[in-house]
């Protein structure tokens, strides 16, 4: 059982290290600064699916580290 948590642990981390890299694409210093100043926009279609299924793997990941600590 702890070989498949640890594997999964792997595939979790990869997976929100990818889509952390696709969401922060244009996120320089200077275009931080820059979009500052502009009107605050909702996410919509791909950029929306890509923001919660971020969440949703950030929250599998720390509930299958409380696993595999609780059985080790």
């Amino acid at each position: 059982m702890i070989p498949l948590l640890k594997t999964t642990q792997v595939i979790i981390s990869i997976a929100l290290v990818l889509l952390i890299l696709i969401q922060t694409k244009n996120a320089g210093l200077s275009s931080g600064l820059k979009n500052s100043f502009t009107a605050y926009r909702s996410l919509r279609g791909v950029e929306k699916a890509v923001f919660i299924l971020t969440a949703v793997l950030g929250v599998f990941l720390v509930a299958n580290s409380f696993l595999l600590i609780k059985l080790s």
